[in-house]
């Protein structure tokens, strides 16, 4: 090849970080911070190559980022050197927990469920949906030192800060598709730390793009699609108003106990080591595994709610520890039943406590919407400072509940064909009505209201 045909490929080649292609190809960046090189591992017919680029069946070129990129340079961005032989996958997951437990306090199943979270990330794009793990408490709990810890054993895992501006966060996440590692990602004020919101409300679901408006070479605007689904981790000292952001994750509370006495108040020199060792085994294993990880309906659990058995079902399919599913079903629970007891303070809460029971004793095919509204006022009035009127109950029946209304004889009222979905809302909120609407609450049901 001449010195023109060099040039021709070199800018037709396309900077790659990761691909599976059509043949069953495998192929992963890596990076040797001795030699300040990156190649590519590649696997193919059950055995690994290191190579400089890669050309697909459609005559790509595919080459590596540059070892000079700022994030890999800078260890921003931590990459396997080499595939590793690790033995069984009973070794690896014991060496993955040997690690976390050496250089981090955390409670057993936690420390477990981190360990099982790592394997996750070097399988995640076998999933079309993903939970997030979170560390939460105040200042010196160990946060950061549980970021640092599990993080650095993550695929391709990226590490930001909540103090980071917007724009190189979705850039990096949506050309290197690894696992977000985000310390203090408290955001309650600021657009744009909400702009990093909107990140881990899309990024747990594939196919849901961030759309951002860009500037091409002629000054045109250029809306582009970002690609930030894949796993993350983040540190925050207190929870998020939006449930629906809270539903995604699986949390740890750090610093209401005593410091283990063997945990290094410093990190030495070595955990770089150790961590990238047990990288270079999980490419292995992510080489071994990939094509055989899949989804295992047969985990889903019939008594969650849909959203909690799609995040907690891909962690389970790469747990083989019954104990430790069964631990995860029982924090599963837990969110759940919080969830729930949450919703039974709200407003509409206590208008379905009402019109449950209104329904109940209806010899009418409707309620009247303002008997929902009499009963709210006399069992809950003292707690509005708001006037309560037919119309904002309407509006909860209606935007909050989406319940059906109908004008008949010149009153509104709520048909008793809306029955089944108020059932189904009583369970949601966590209303118990002993007369009969709903199904008899569990034992101990934490998110429980109404009368007896």
């Amino acid at each position: 090849m001449n010195e023109n045909e060099k040039e021709v490929e070199k800018k037709s080649a396309i900077p790659t970080t990761s691909a599976i292609l059509d043949d069953g190809v495998i192929v992963e960046l890596a990076y040797d911070a001795g030699g300040r090189r990156t190649f590519f591992a590649v696997f193919s017919a059950g055995r690994w190559t290191l190579q400089d680029r890669v050309t697909t069946s459609r005559g790509i070129t595919l080459v590596p980022f540059s070892p000079d990129n700022n994030l890999i340079l800078n260890e921003a961005i931590l990459l396997p050197s080499e595939p590793h032989i690790y033995g069984s996958e009973d070794k690896l997951v014991a060496e993955i927990q040997d690690f976390i437990h050496r250089y981090v306090d955390l409670s057993p199943t936690f420390e477990k469920i981190a360990t099982h979270y790592v394997l996750l990330t070097w399988l995640h794009d076998a999933f079309n949906e993903l939970p997030y793990l979170r560390l939460r408490g105040d200042f010196g709990s160990g946060k950061t030192r549980a970021l640092l810890t599990i993080g650095s054993l993550c695929y391709k895992a990226f590490f930001a800060s909540g103090a980071s501006t917007v724009s190189p966060i979705f850039h990096t996440l949506n050309a290197f598709r690894g696992t977000l590692i985000l310390d203090e990602a408290d955001f309650r004020f600021s657009d744009e730390k909400a702009e990093i919101v909107k990140i881990l409300n899309n990024g747990n679901v594939r196919g849901m793009p961030i759309l951002r408006t860009m500037m091409n070479r002629q000054r045109e605007f250029n809306p582009q699609a970002f690609q930030v689904f894949g796993p993350k981790i983040v540190a925050t000292r207190s929870s998020y108003d939006d449930k629906g952001l809270e539903s995604r994750f699986i949390t740890e509370e750090m610093g209401p106990r005593e410091l283990r006495p063997d945990i290094p108040i410093n990190l030495p020199d070595a955990m770089k080591e150790e961590a990238r060792e047990l990288r270079n085994k999980l490419l292995l294993y992510r080489f071994h595994r990939r094509f055989k990880t899949k989804l295992d309906e047969s985990l889903i659990d019939p008594t969650l709610e849909p959203r909690l058995n799609q995040i907690l079902v891909p962690l389970l399919s790469v747990v083989g520890d019954p104990k430790l599913r069964g631990d995860l079903r029982s924090i599963a629970s837990e969110i759940q039943a919080g969830l729930v007891a949450e919703r039974g303070l709200l407003v509409e809460a206590q208008v379905l406590e009402i019109l449950a029971e209104l329904m109940l004793t209806s010899e009418r095919a409707f309620v009247p919407l303002a008997d929902v509204t009499v009963g709210l006022i006399e069992r809950y009035g003292a707690e509005y400072e708001r006037p309560i009127t037919n119309r904002w109950i309407g509006g909860v029946l209606r935007r909050r509940l989406n319940l059906r209304t109908y004008k008949s004889h010149g009153i509104y009222v709520v048909p008793v064909s809306e029955r089944a979905k108020i059932e189904g809302l009583c369970a949601r909120y966590g209303v118990y009505v002993i007369t009969g609407i709903t199904s008899p609450a569990p034992s101990g049901d934490v998110g429980t209201s109404g009368t007896s």
